[in-house]
This record gives C-alpha cells, sequence and structure tokens, in this order.
C-alpha cells in the first residue's frame, strides 16, 4: 500500500540536475517555494488519487508551477476585433516615433527633472507642456497620468466646497462605473444641477450663477452616447459668454480630445481642441491614449492663473505622469506639429485606410489561408469616441465546426489573436491589425485549422 512516506523530501527534490537547473533559471527561493507548494498539494490530494506521484512526476508538476508564476500576465495581442480603440485591448498603440522615445528614456538616465542650461533641479512639467503650448497656442498645460484624474485635479484644486455648476444631460458614466458626479464629490466640490435631461437653455445657466456664488462651470463632452429628439442645449461659446460676464471659469471637458476633424473621414464630427479653446474655455480637459493617439495620459491646456493653481495643489504629485508617459506623449505630439499624425500615429492611420487597401489585405489572406472568405462589414472607433459612427470595412470571414472553441484556442496562441464572432462565422478585421503582425496571425489560424 502506498503511503505519504514514499514522497521525495525537499532536499532529495533539490539535489536533481533538472531542479538545478530550474535554480539556475528561477532561483532557488522561487524554486524552493514551487517544491513545498507541490508536496503540499500532493498530501492534501493524497486521499483522493490511487497513486503518489513518484520524483520525475513532482519535478515536472514544479515546472509547471514555476512557469505558471512567471509568465508575464501583460501581453501584447492581434486585435481583429475592428473597434480602434479597444479600451479592453489597451487603447491607442503607439507610433513608431513613441516606442522608440520610450525604449530611449527607460535605457539610460534622462533630463526628467533637471535643467541641462542651468545645471540645477527642474520639474517634469515642462517636457510635454512646451509642445502643448506651441501646438495649441495656449499659454499653459499640465499632464497628470489620466483624464479622470484631471477633472478631480482641476475640481479640487479650483472648486473645493464650492458650487460648480454642471448640465443634467452631462452627468455621464464612462467605463469602469466613472461617473462625472461622484468624481465632483470626492473634489469636495457641491454639486449644481441645471435644466432636464434632454433640454437646457442658456437661461438655466443664467438662472444658477444669479443664485449663488459659484466657482466653476463645468461642461462635459457625452464622447461614449448621443441624446437624440426633443432636445436643446448651449453652445459652448454661448455658455463661456454668459459666465465670462460674471468672471467665472468654464471647464470643458472633452474625454477623448481629438486634434483633426473626424468629418474628414467619413465619421460624424467630434469637437476638437482647437474649438474649445476657441469657443472660450479656459481649461480644456482631454486624454492622451484616445483620438490623440498616444499614451494614457491626462492633459489640461489653458490659461496660466488656473495652470499654476493645479501645479501647486499637493494632489498633483500623487496625480503626475512618469518618465515613459511623457517621452511617448512628447513625440505622439511632435507628429501633429509636423503635420505628419495621419502617417504615423496608428489610430488615425487605421482611421483613414481606404476600404480597398483592407480588401487587398483579406485577399492576400484568403489566398495564404487556402480558404475563408471576404465579408463587408463595419469597424468602429471605440474607447469612448464617436458613438453609433461606423467606418466600412472587409472582414476574413471563417466558418468552422466549433466558432467559440477556436475563437477560445485563438486567445491561448502566442500571441494571443482577439476576434470577434458574427452569425457563427469568425471575422477578422484588418483595419485593427497592425500590417507587421499579418504573418503572426495567418500563422496561428493555420495552426488552428490543421490541428
Amino acid at each position: 500500500m502506498q503511503s505519504l512516506r514514499n514522497l521525495p523530501s525537499v532536499e532529495q527534490i533539490l539535489q536533481s540536475d533538472l531542479v538545478l537547473i530550474y535554480i539556475s533559471t528561477y532561483g532557488r527561493p522561487l524554486v524552493l517555494e514551487a517544491i513545498r507548494l507541490t508536496l503540499k498539494k500532493v498530501r492534501d490530494n493524497f486521499s483522493l488519487q490511487n497513486n503518489i506521484p513518484d520524483q520525475d512526476e513532482i519535478i515536472e508538476l514544479v515546472r509547471i508551477q514555476l512557469e505558471v508564476w512567471t509568465e508575464p500576465s501583460l501581453l501584447p495581442v492581434i486585435n481583429a476585433t475592428g473597434v480602434i480603440l479597444h479600451t479592453n485591448l489597451g487603447r491607442a498603440p503607439l507610433s513608431l516615433a513613441a516606442r522608440r522615445a520610450v525604449q530611449s528614456v527607460s535605457d539610460n538616465y534622462s533630463n526628467l527633472e533637471y535643467d541641462l542650461i542651468k545645471g540645477k533641479r527642474s520639474t517634469r512639467l515642462v517636457h510635454a507642456e512646451e509642445l502643448l503650448k506651441h501646438l495649441t497656442g495656449v499659454q499653459a498645460a499640465l499632464v497628470v497620468n489620466n483624464n479622470a484624474a484631471a477633472v478631480l485635479l482641476v475640481l479640487t484644486a479650483l472648486a473645493r466646497r464650492r458650487a460648480v455648476v454642471i448640465a443634467r444631460s452631462q452627468l455621464v458614466e464612462i467605463g469602469g462605473g466613472f461617473r462625472v458626479p461622484d468624481v465632483l464629490k470626492q473634489s469636495g466640490a457641491r454639486l449644481v444641477e441645471i435644466g432636464t435631461t434632454n433640454r437646457i437653455h442658456i437661461a438655466d445657466y443664467e438662472q444658477a450663477i444669479s443664485e449663488m456664488p459659484v466657482a466653476l462651470v463645468f461642461r462635459a463632452h457625452r464622447s461614449n452616447f448621443r441624446i437624440t429628439g426633443f432636445t436643446t442645449e448651449p453652445d459652448l461659446s454661448e455658455i463661456v459668454e454668459v459666465s465670462h460676464r460674471a468672471n467665472i471659469p468654464v471647464i470643458d471637458d472633452l474625454g477623448s480630445g481629438s486634434f483633426l476633424d473626424t468629418a474628414q473621414f467619413g465619421l460624424g464630427h467630434e469637437p476638437t481642441v482647437q474649438e474649445s479653446l476657441q469657443s472660450g474655455a479656459d481649461l480644456v480637459c482631454f486624454s492622451g491614449d484616445k483620438l490623440l493617439g498616444g499614451p494614457q495620459a491626462g492633459i489640461v491646456i489653458g490659461k496660466t492663473e488656473y495652470i499654476e493653481k493645479l501645479k501647486k495643489h499637493p494632489l498633483t504629485r500623487a496625480l503626475r505622469a512618469d518618465k515613459l508617459c511623457l517621452a511617448a506623449l512628447s513625440a505622439t505630439l511632435m507628429h501633429y506639429l509636423k503635420d505628419e499624425a495621419i502617417q504615423e500615429i496608428p489610430v488615425w492611420k487605421m482611421i483613414s485606410t481606404p476600404l480597398v487597401n483592407l480588401q487587398e489585405r483579406v485577399q492576400n489572406w484568403i489566398v495564404l489561408l487556402g480558404q475563408g472568405s471576404a465579408n463587408h462589414n463595419q469597424s468602429t472607433v471605440g474607447g469612448g469616441s464617436l458613438p453609433d459612427e461606423i467606418l466600412p470595412t472587409c472582414c476574413l470571414a471563417l466558418s468552422v465546426r466549433n466558432p467559440n472553441r477556436f475563437m477560445e484556442k485563438l486567445r491561448q496562441q502566442n500571441p494571443p489573436v482577439i476576434s470577434r464572432l458574427e452569425n457563427d462565422q469568425i471575422l477578422f478585421d484588418p483595419r485593427t491589425v497592425l500590417p507587421e503582425q499579418d504573418s503572426s496571425l495567418i500563422r496561428n489560424i493555420q495552426f488552428l485549422l490543421q490541428s
């Protein structure tokens, strides 16, 4: 009869030639932990199994455990869904210049907070700020780690314990349960709702401002949904005029924040950063990793008197962007300065790709695979931008016996492939597959079709 006494000891396993190799690869402490955990599992399951694994089997279990622990959880994937700014897949892929900038500052020390001319400490806030000032013509700018942080900082620094006027139609919730009214509460500001869900008049702003001391008038762009039908809402320029008459600053939270007119690509018009500034907003907040096409960041631009208050607030240090973000953002902004965003930034390259180019790629995929068909379909921008707006596309359509199982196996490949299912067909949209990923995509699909 087998007994737990037949189990090899930890020391015996440590002396194995294979385990010595594991130690050289993973380090003794981690290997030792894996051995102890594996032996514990064997003991705990002893009554449920017929045979106690021998030493070789235990060593194999140790190897598997080590691989599980050391396998990175954050991986590059192939996005074949057709959703350009896919929040779950990391939103905007960076341009080559942005990736090189990140590599450069991560390989070396940098002048993150050092003035090379004066030879003394400086501030990290200057790097992207100068580019943003040059690009937009604003007096000042500030970069923090995301747009939610930017909004929180603005409200905390400029309106804590004071009234902030906002239209009821703009009390939005975005991904992850982030709600504008909740941020207002966390900032310590007092929310003053005006108008109704579907109709807001300029008189609503005038009345709120006349009835109480107001710190800010806040406008939040509904970037991820639309209100249609019996609706009305004043233009930003009207809101600014009324607010400035009472010496109240206006904050415009664009959310996505575009520098390019999306209408030129057959999409609906998305308010641009330039338009907010031209309408007279005192501060404009927007994201770095949506339509800007850069890294995750929150950007605040506008008048010096307000930006300086943000910079001096203690919360700014907790929300600050790191050197990798600033390097990638600076390189991305440079594309706009050089008028090359459409050619260099992946998001805009995907949006502007003609349908005929997508059709050619799909036909090439069909030839390489020896099967599949072209499926005319639709891509979306995603990422809380341009709701209901679509782009015509052409997808590779595959019919397999068990499509859900096939898609599951695709997600287990290296690199994982994320596709979509429609009418029992698996669709692969070339609009969001980077050209350099084509060979990996075809290889992974072929492997599963042949297995």
